[in-house]
Parts: C-alpha cells; sequence; structure tokens
C-alpha cells in the first residue's frame, strides 16, 4: 500500500492489556472507518498456539497495523493484534518493527493506549497521561487529559511503555501514553469510549459511539445484577445465622 510520507500518519497503538480498553478501543476506530489493513506481522514472541474457528480453520496469533486517510492533509495508522510479546527480547523487538515501519511511513507523532488499572468500577474514567516531553504535555493538557504526580505509580509496563519509550528516545518521535481508569478485571467498554474521546479531540476526528456505549450498558446492568446477587446471598446467610 502506498502511504504518502508527506502526510505524515499519526501512529495509535492499542495492544491487549489492563481491562483490554486499549485494544477496544482501536478496533472500534478500525470498524467504523473501515481502515485498510497494511500489514501482518508474527513473531516466535508471540504465545505457541493456533486460534481454531468455528469452521476448525486455523490461523497463527499476528499482529496487525491498518491505514485509514481521514483528509487530504491527514492520515492514521493503528497498530493492534492479539497478544503483546511473551518476552521482554519480544517487547523490545515487536516494538522496534512497528516503529521501524511507521518511521519508513513518515510518522512523527504516536499515541500508546492502556488501561490504569484502579481495582473498582467508576462513574467518569479519567484519561491519565505520560509523554516523552513538556512540548507534549501542554497540548495533551489542553484536550483534557490529566497529568497527576505518582499516577501511575511504578511505571507504564508492557507494550504501551516501550513503544512510548522508544519513540522518544530512539526515534525522536512526539510521543504520548493515554490511560483510561478502568477497573482491570473485566473488558471495559466505559474506559475505551473516553479513550477514543480524548483521541478524537487530540488527532481531530469524528466518530459515533451509540454502539460501544450500548455495550458499556449492558456490562453495567450485568456487573448491578451480580452485586445486588452478592449482596443478597450475604444478607440470606447472616439471617440463616440467627434463624
Amino acid at each position: 500500500m502506498d502511504i504518502g510520507k508527506e502526510k505524515k500518519p499519526i501512529l495509535i497503538c492499542g495492544l491487549p492489556g489492563i481491562g483490554n480498553i486499549g485494544r477496544l478501543a482501536v478496533d472500534y476506530i478500525i470498524d467504523k472507518f473501515e481502515m485498510k489493513k497494511v500489514c501482518d506481522i508474527y513473531s516466535t514472541h508471540l504465545p505457541a498456539q493456533v486460534f481454531v474457528s468455528p469452521e476448525s480453520i486455523v490461523s497463527l496469533p499476528k499482529n496487525t497495523l491498518y491505514f485509514k486517510e481521514l483528509s487530504k492533509t491527514k492520515s492514521i495508522l493503528i497498530f493492534t493484534g492479539d497478544f503483546q510479546g511473551t518476552t521482554i527480547e519480544g517487547q523490545y523487538e515487536l516494538s522496534e518493527t512497528i516503529l521501524n515501519l511507521a518511521s519508513e511511513m513518515g510518522v512523527t507523532e504516536v499515541y500508546t493506549l492502556g488501561g490504569y488499572g484502579i481495582g473498582k468500577i467508576v462513574e467518569n474514567p479519567r484519561i491519565i497521561g505520560a509523554v516523552t516531553d513538556a512540548k507534549m504535555k501542554k497540548k495533551l493538557s489542553s484536550k483534557g487529559v490529566i497529568f497527576s504526580e505518582n499516577e501511575p505509580g511504578g511505571g507504564i509496563i508492557g507494550s504501551a511503555g516501550i513503544i512510548l519509550g522508544m519513540a522518544g528516545e530512539f526515534y525522536h518521535m512526539d510521543a504520548a501514553c493515554l490511560m483510561g481508569e478502568t477497573p482491570g478485571f473485566f473488558t471495559d467498554p466505559k474506559g475505551s469510549i473516553e479513550l477514543i474521546k480524548a483521541l478524537s479531540k487530540i488527532v481531530k476526528f469524528n466518530i459515533k459511539l451509540e454502539d460501544l456505549e450500548e455495550r458499556a450498558k449492558s456490562i453495567e446492568q450485568i456487573t448491578e445484577k451480580m452485586h445486588g446477587e452478592a449482596q443478597g446471598k450475604e444478607q440470606k446467610e447472616d439471617l440463616g445465622y440467627f434463624v
């Protein structure tokens, strides 16, 4: 696929992780924008297995790069996939592979997406940011991204952090990681919605979120039901103790 360097596409990376919100966010964007596949990336650092379809057809795990021209002057690349690298070497190798490709395509701006696990459900998830320089911090702060001292504590683990670090240190790209608050123990559309909203302000694109919002409502109803059932069970057990 011919991707003109002069358009300097913006790279957005979302792989499976905490709450799966980065992966869910980019999958939604890929689907709604009907993005075109640029290439698949296979690696010995992905799990040693194959997927089996309902028709019993197998496929290897892979990462994939997609492209979409948003206007005559703006385009995006999205990097996603089935898994992150399973080893430290794999994390660095896959990050280097995608950044080499991005550099060849003229990318100068990178956003990695991830979840910020807080262990509880929040009504309005915040988007926490980490950047490669003060210029990016100023730009993202004006779009509602929060920069809070000691958040995230312990740094950013996995591809979201490694791609961010390598993009700034070795490729001299403007880069940021956007982390959505999430309980962290289930796939969280609510966190993904907030990530997409933040991205749409930063990259400046329009996307309808109704389908993802419906999914978020369904999961919220399920969690509320489970919470109610658990409380009912506890009350019944307490009553049983006094009978």
